[in-house]
C-alpha cells in the first residue's frame, strides 16, 4: 500500500470517527481531547467491539473528560487523557518511585499512556481485592474504558460531596475499610482520595480515579496514606464521630514510619 493510500485510509477513519461522537464541533473540543491520534485510537475501538457510539461528556477536567458511551456490554465510561494539558510534573510525582514503571521514558506522551496504563492496574487490583470500582475492559494510549458506575435509571452515580448519605457513620466506616483493604490486599495507596473521587449511590462509596495510587513500597507511600485518611476525616467530622488519622494510620500498616509524628511524615 501506498503512502498516499495508507493517508487516505487514515482520514478516512478520523472522518467516521468524528461523526460517531455527538456535536463534537459545538463542545469546542476537538483539538484539546479529540486530536487525530485520539480519533484514531477510538476507530480501533469501535472496529473491536468495544464501543458503538459516543455520548456526551460525564464529567470534564484539567487532567481528563470522561463519556458515557454505548457498547455491546451495555453503556461504559471512556476516559481520555488530555495529551496538551495534562499536568505532566504532577503525573511524574506518582509514577517516579513506582517499580512498575521505571523503565518508561520521561517524555510527555509516554507519561500520559504510562498513566493510563497505571490507571488500569490499579483498578484491576482494587477490583480483585474485592473493592468497590470500576471495572476495567480496555485501555489504549490514553483511553480508559471501564465500567459506567450508575443507578437502575442509567445515571451516574453523584460524587460523594454532592451525594444524600442517610447514615454518614456508616459511610465513612466503609470508606476507611476500603483505604486498608486497598492498603492490605491490592497493595496500594489511593494517593488523591477525597469527596471529589468516591461516587456515591444505592447506599454505597465508590472509588474513582485511581491513575495516582501507588504501591506501598513507593517512597511516599506513607505520606499519600495519611493525607488520604486526613481528607476522609475532613470531610466526615462534621457528619459523624471519625477516628484519630494517625491511630488508622498505624492500624492500617506496620510500616515503622506510621509511628513517626504525623508533621515528620508529611515532610517525608
Amino acid at each position: 500500500m501506498s503512502i498516499e493510500s495508507r493517508e487516505q485510509g487514515f482520514d478516512k477513519r478520523i472522518s467516521e470517527m468524528r461523526k460517531k461522537i455527538k456535536d463534537l464541533d459545538a463542545r469546542k473540543v476537538k483539538d484539546d481531547v479529540f486530536d487525530d491520534a485520539t480519533l484514531l485510537a477510538l476507530y480501533k475501538l469501535v472496529q473491536k467491539g468495544w464501543l458503538s457510539s459516543f455520548g456526551g461528556p460525564i464529567s470534564t477536567g484539567k487532567e481528563s473528560n470522561v463519556y458515557q458511551c454505548d457498547s455491546n456490554k451495555g453503556p461504559l465510561a471512556v476516559k481520555i487523557y488530555l495529551t496538551r494539558t495534562a499536568n505532566f510534573n504532577q503525573m511524574q510525582k506518582y509514577i517516579v518511585g513506582d517499580r512498575r514503571f521505571a523503565n518508561i521514558k520521561k517524555s510527555r506522551k509516554e507519561t500520559i499512556f504510562a498513566w493510563t496504563k497505571k490507571e488500569f492496574s490499579n483498578l484491576s487490583r482494587a477490583k480483585k481485592a474485592g473493592l468497590s470500582v470500576p471495572t476495567p475492559y480496555v485501555w489504549d494510549r490514553n483511553i480508559l474504558v471501564m465500567e459506567l458506575i450508575a443507578g437502575s435509571d442509567g445515571l451516574p452515580y453523584p460524587q460523594l460531596r454532592n451525594a444524600e448519605v442517610d447514615d454518614p457513620l456508616t459511610t465513612y466506616q466503609t470508606i476507611i475499610e476500603y483505604i486498608r483493604v486497598l492498603y492490605q490486599k491490592a497493595h496500594l495507596v489511593h494517593g488523591d482520595l477525597s469527596e471529589f473521587n468516591i461516587l456515591y449511590g444505592s447506599d454505597t462509596p465508590w472509588l474513582i480515579d485511581m491513575g495516582q495510587a501507588v504501591t506501598p513500597d513507593h517512597p511516599k507511600a506513607i505520606p499519600f496514606l495519611l493525607r488520604d485518611i486526613e481528607n476522609i476525616n475532613r470531610y466526615f467530622e462534621r457528619q459523624c464521630e471519625t477516628s484519630p488519622a494517625h491511630d488508622l494510620l498505624s492500624e492500617i500498616t506496620d510500616h515503622p514510619l506510621a509511628r513517626l509524628d504525623e508533621q515528620i511524615i508529611r515532610e517525608l
